[in-house]
Formats: C-alpha cells, structure tokens, sequence
C-alpha cells in the first residue's frame, strides 16, 4: 500500500526529512547554537560517532549531512563489509580527492560490530584527511571503539523520541504526499496514542505500525484505523529490550539503584519494565539475593532469606505467577534498613589477603590432631571461648602477627546493625580492660 503507487518503498523510507527542520527530535544537538546545526549552517561535516536507540535518525542524519557539505557519500555495513570494503572506499576517495577535489564522507552503521583491525584499516585514512568518518552506533562508543578513533571523533548522543514527537511523526505521514497524504485515512485518537507509545520512542517503528494498521485497515478505499486494528498490529512486543546491550545493562542498575535508595515505587517500576522486557526472571533472582547481601547486610539479616524464598517461590510456581514473589522481594528490600558494611568489610579483607601475602596462622590458633603437632606447640596457649565468662575470651588475638587492631566490618547506626554496633563496643572494652591486666 502506497499514496503513490508506483512506490513501492516503507513508509518510513519515502518520509526521511531532507532538511534539519523537518527533522524528528534531537533539540539536545540540532537547535539553534547547537553543535550539529552550526555544521550543517556551514556546509561543513566532521568526523563523529552517532549514539543512539533505533529509530532515532541516525543514518538520516548522516546522508543529509554529508548531502549538505556536497560530499560523496559511502556506506557501508560493519555486519556485512570487512576490510576489502575500507579499502575500496578510500580507493573511490582518493580518485575524488585527486580528479574533483571533492571530500567523501564514510559511514559506517552498527560501527561497534567492527573488530579491532577493521577500526584500525580507516583509521589512517581519517588522520590525513582522504576520508571523514560517520559512525552509527547503539552500543556505548566507550566500550566498543578504539580509543584511537574515539579520540578523532566528536561523539554524539541521539534520544528516544518522546510521545509527542512521536506523534507529529505520525501527522506528518498523514498529510505527506510522499506519505499517506493522497488516501482518504482516519485515524483514531486512541489509535494514534497507542501506536506513539508502543514506537518506544523509535520513529521508523511508528511508522511501520502505522503503514500495517492502514494495510489492515482497508474497506473499498477508505482506512479507519482504529485502536483495536492497532493493538493486533503490534502484538505484545512493545518495548525496546537489548538483552545483551547498554538498556539491559541501564535498567538493571536502575533497578539497583533504586532500591540502594530506598524507593520501592521506582524500584518496583524499573523491575516491572525488566520483566515486561523479557528479562529472564531468575537473573533478577540472583541480583536481589546480590543486592541483598551488598545493600542491606546485617541491617536486616531477613532481606536474604526473603530474596531466597522468592527465588525459591518463582522456581515452584513459574511464570507469570511467581514473579509476585519476586516483586514482593524488591519491595522489601527498598523498604529494609541499608548497610553496606559486610560488603566493604568484605572487599577490604580480599584486598588485604591478596597483598598480605601467606601470613603465617599463630600457634595457638593452629589445629593440633598429632603428638607431633602438639609438641610443636599446635593449639598452646588456646583460649576456648565457652569457658571464658559471658563466653568471650577477652584480650585474644585471633588474627597473624602484625595485623592486631585491624577493623574491617564498622556497622551502621541503622536497623539490627546498631544493636550490632552496641555488642561489638561492649567486647572491645572488655579487650582493652584485659590487656590492662596484663
């Protein structure tokens, strides 16, 4: 289905903006005074690196760049082109460079998929000029680039598309003549929220459920889409969800971070989103039970065994049933008293038994099974603690020569750990009153 038959391109083909003002979004980069615009108001065009979410115009931006300076433009795939593709690029440059003396711009999509030797092929290229490098990337640049390439590029961060964005989107492709312009279409207003909010804030997927609702939406030439044509359009599949890539990673330590914060509404909403996202629930198991042991600690000794039990509760009861357990766990955990002194106690101890070296147990410590060992002084001088008074052998030391007096574990003045706190002050007071007698 097309307004103008003879096109048989994607309606979000046919709609790609020529110009920055018909550009969806981006203020951040594109307003007045902002960086890409003062390039593209001086038909000029630098290396960069576009980082984003799809949908959000990267390629487009890209071609209308290049376009603008009057640049040749060369793209290429890093999923599909190797290093004999960056050869011949720089080949056709250098022809251009030498007979027109015209500058060609290459653009590599999904850049973050080339491996090393193929960032470092172009590299050289870029440093003397022959080519000035576009990359489209949805991966954090940082992470999946040279520091070589990131150093001679200006990285820029592209935004979802937010609902009303979305829908100027959508008008537009109604009243374009390029677009839907030339066929009688209605579109329902809860159609068109609908379609804005299940796009996730990419605009080329709010145009492809617009152009399957119209598709599906045909009744001897008219198009009435309506909400329910739309929901059997987009199915359950409405967010954007990388399993492997920075939104998995961002919304995991959102979640985190939310419940370190003590904020159960927004803890619950980011593992809500996680969930709906397809998020396998047993790696959100496994993170409570972490977060429970790094955040909350002996503040509250019952957050573990409650991560526990709704780890054990999903296991039973499967989804979508159990992940109430779940929900139920990051709830409480928000809630808890938070103590990260077990974890900094733990950490310091690995850092000290890393560095420390093999200090040697004292004797009195060491374990005596042998007449042997006993003559060597195994176990001499023990001191067993449940025939000290209140069961605490005041003024032992239990740690290697040299390090009496460490302090790793320091409770927080919140929730159990206080009366922790108490407990431990009392035992070093009775140390200090015993070393006094000595």
């Amino acid at each position: 289905m097309s307004a103008n038959l003879d096109d048989t391109r994607p309606l979000a083909d046919r709609l790609r903006p020529g110009s920055l003002d018909d550009f969806a979004g981006q203020e951040h980069l594109l307003g007045a005074g902002k960086p890409v615009r003062r390039a593209w108001e001086n038909r000029s065009v630098h290396s960069m690196i576009l980082w984003g979410p799809p949908g959000t115009g990267k390629t487009t931006l890209a071609r209308m760049l290049a376009d603008n300076a009057d640049a040749e433009f060369i793209t290429l795939s890093a999923v599909l082109s190797g290093v004999k593709d960056i050869r011949a690029a720089v080949d056709r440059a250098r022809e251009l460079q030498q007979a027109q003396q015209r500058r060609t711009v290459l653009f590599v999509d999904e850049v973050h998929r080339f491996n090393k030797a193929q960032q470092d092929a172009f590299l050289p290229h870029v440093e003397d000029g022959t080519l000035t490098f576009l990359g489209a990337t949805t991966e954090n640049p940082s992470f999946e680039l040279n520091n070589a390439l990131l150093s001679r590029a200006r990285v820029y961060v592209l935004k979802p598309l937010d609902i009303a964005t979305l829908e100027g989107v959508i008008d537009r492709a109604l009243e374009s003549e390029a677009g839907l312009g030339g066929l009688a279409v209605r579109l329902e207003e809860d159609a068109r929220a609908l379609i804005a909010r299940a796009a996730d804030g990419d605009a080329r997927r709010a145009l492809n459920f617009l152009e399957l609702a119209v598709d599906l939406s045909e009744r001897d030439g008219e198009y009435i889409v309506t909400e329910a044509v739309v929901q059997e359009v987009i199915g359950g599949g409405l967010r954007r969800f990388d399993k492997g890539g920075d939104a998995f990673y961002d919304q995991i330590s959102a979640l985190h971070k939310s419940i370190r914060g003590s904020d159960p509404d927004a803890s619950l909403y980011w593992f809500a989103r996680m969930i709906d996202g397809g998020c396998d629930p047993l790696y959100l198991a496994r993170r409570l039970v972490r977060i429970a042991s790094e955040d909350i600690g002996n503040a509250d000794p019952r957050a573990l065994q409650l991560s526990l039990d709704a780890w054990d509760t999903f296991l039973r009861l499967g989804s979508p049933e159990g992940e109430l357990a779940l929900g139920q766990a990051v709830v409480y955990l928000a809630c808890a008293a938070k103590s990260n002194a077990v974890y900094s106690a733990f950490n310091t101890a690995m850092r000290d038994a890393r560095e420390l070296g093999s200090l040697e147990v004292p004797p009195h410590l060491r374990n005596a099974p042998t007449r042997l060992m006993k003559q060597m002084g195994h176990g001499s001088g023990y001191r067993y603690a449940h025939d000290e008074p209140d069961g605490y052998a005041a003024g032992e030391s239990y740690f290697p020569e040299g390090m009496n007096g460490k302090r790793y574990y320091k409770p927080v003045n919140r929730g159990l750990e206080q009366r922790i706190a108490e407990k431990l002050d009392w035992l070093r007071q009775r140390d200090k009153e015993a070393k006094k007698r000595t």
